[in-house]
């Protein structure tokens, strides 16, 4: 009897344990930040006045298409993500491009919320209103300056989830 009970306490031990090694401790909500109403207006009129009808809308405002789910691993929040991306503004000017490693939680708001919904080798298209992008901060100077209040546009390809 009380090697039966004894078993029984270390499979429970051991089970528990690994419960808690899945929990990454990541507490990232994606709806915790919603864009205004005009915002996400402002992008509902330049995916429609671009022929774009097959955006999800996110529960934060913004809206994405996922072009090509992957077979990897999904990021959260809080994973390292490598990725190969290209920004917009909505009147068709690249800012930047690059290949670059990050913290997801480190990065705007629309990216972290919306990186998720695809797999590593996945690629995605955001539509980003402005309080999850720069918001009323103008970034850069020059041809590559996001002014500020601009809705971003990404092409991003997922090469890595860590």
């Amino acid at each position: 009897m009380m090697r039966i009970l004894f078993a029984a306490s270390a499979a429970a031990f051991v089970l528990t344990g690994c419960l808690k090694a899945k929990d990454t401790g990541c507490r990232f909500d994606e709806c915790a930040v919603i864009a205004p109403a005009s915002e996400v207006t402002a992008v509902e009129n330049y995916l429609a006045s671009n022929n774009i009808t097959n955006a999800t809308k996110h529960c934060s405002g913004a809206y994405y298409r996922v072009l090509q789910q992957g077979g990897g691993a999904t990021p959260n929040g809080c994973s390292t993500v490598n990725a190969t991306y290209a920004g917009y503004l909505t009147n068709g000017n690249r800012f930047d491009s690059a290949t670059a490693t990050f913290p997801l939680g480190q990065v705007i708001r629309g990216w972290t919320a919306l990186l998720p919904k695809v797999n590593s080798g996945g690629r995605i298209q955001l539509f980003i209103p402005p309080t999850l992008g720069y918001g009323a901060q103008a970034v850069g100077s020059g041809s590559n300056s996001i002014p500020a209040n601009s809705i971003l546009v990404f092409n991003i390809t997922v090469n890595d989830v860590q």
